[in-house]
């Protein structure tokens, strides 16, 4: 099942989750049936009285969650070229509904996101009501390589950034480091790699039956001053002027050609950014620049409802299967978009990506009655 579960008790007899993604080869990648599961526990634990808090961690040093198991998503879609598959409809529906599930939990939920935490795994850390970051922390939502799009709410966090700064992280797939994820309020805590099983013990030391929102932050802020002398140096916030104007244009393809422009710039990040960027799916870049605009003013489900249209679609384009083909199947890193050119993407391709798929009620019209 590539997951582990265990319950500690305190001494106060409450009782910690803990949730550990256990797969370990694939980066923590998640898959459908590691998805499920998830879910189920979660909500046990939601329901079980004696469980006072959640704490959601990845093993390996590497990665807290490196993204959705999408090599079989690539195959389904293979199978059903210009439907949607049976599993890709399944997938997107559970990974969403158990992202939603973490926004709205109601105890204290922790997740640690040391390492790699890349799409699903953004879909994950940013639920949590704590989420920690540390030394090791790279976080991205990095579809454009793949011919997919930042999903797993990425609407909704990417929209909500200062300026520009959610557009271009979207085009891009930059990474950010931990001091990046606390200036944009993508993160809460900067604890150090080697704290975790400090934090479990004070955990386990808490009173939960008093005062618990004020020792959970008490503990919480003593171990990340033990920490923040470690903390790296911020990289998007200060270039957020320099991002503001480059992307102060009126479409996607202005957009697209200012980013490129910084392909063999003196500052190494831009200069990186800009080679994702022109080496990405221009159909994505359009995704991202509509869901981004569409998103600005809506709920949190209404941003997983719209998510999930976007998703399916893009498993009957081309776009995403040969994107994963060439990054991660075949990686000769030489993906052949179907539409090669940012401007000859057609206005109605795009469009259509907004549309239903299905029959009747929204598979996750339930999500709007939270």
């Amino acid at each position: 099942m590539n997951l582990h579960f265990e319950e500690l008790t305190g001494t106060d007899g409450a009782r910690i989750g803990i949730a550990s993604l256990d797969a370990e080869k694939s980066l923590n990648a998640l898959s459908l049936p590691m998805i499920k599961a998830l879910r189920v526990q979660l909500d046990a634990w939601a329901n079980e009285p004696q469980i006072v808090c959640v704490l959601l961690r990845g093993n390996g040093a590497k990665a807290f969650c490196a993204g959705g198991e999408v090599r079989s998503l690539v195959e389904a879609c293979r199978a059903h070229p210009g439907e949607v598959p049976p599993l890709a409809a399944q997938f997107f529906a559970a990974e969403y509904r158990l992202d939603f599930s973490l926004h709205t939990y109601p105890k204290p939920l922790i997740c640690w996101g040391h390492g790699y935490v890349l799409g699903g795994g953004m879909g994950l850390l940013q639920g949590a009501s704590i989420r920690i970051v540390t030394p090791s922390s790279r976080l991205a939502m990095p579809e454009i390589s793949i011919g997919l799009y930042p999903d797993v709410g990425a609407s909704w966090f990417l929209s909500r950034l200062p300026g520009k700064l959610g557009l271009f992280l979207g085009l891009t797939g930059a990474h950010m480091n931990a001091r990046d994820a606390i200036d944009l309020d993508l993160a809460d805590r900067f604890l150090l790699d080697e704290q975790q099983e400090a934090l479990i013990e004070g955990l386990l030391q808490l009173n939960w039956q008093e005062q618990t929102p004020r020792q959970l932050n008490s503990l919480l802020k003593a171990l990340q001053q033990q920490a923040v002398a470690k903390m790296p140096e911020a990289q998007w916030l200060p270039r957020r002027q320099r991002i503001d104007e480059l992307l102060d244009v009126s479409d996607v393809g202005c957009a697209w050609k200012a980013i490129s422009t910084l392909r063999d710039h003196s500052d190494l990040l831009l200069s990186r950014a800009a080679r994702t960027l022109s080496e990405g799916s221009p159909l994505t870049a359009h995704l991202v620049w509509e869901q981004i605009i569409r998103a600005r003013h809506m709920s949190l489900a209404q941003v997983f409802q719209m998510e999930y249209t976007l998703s399916l679609n893009c498993c009957r384009h081309p776009e995403f299967s040969e994107g994963v083909r060439a990054r991660l199947i075949d990686k000769d890193q030489k993906p052949h978009w179907h539409w090669p050119d940012i401007n000859n993407v057609p206005k109605a391709v795009v469009e259509a990506h907004f549309h239903k798929v299905w029959e009747g009620r929204h598979p996750l019209a339930d999500l709007s009655e939270y």
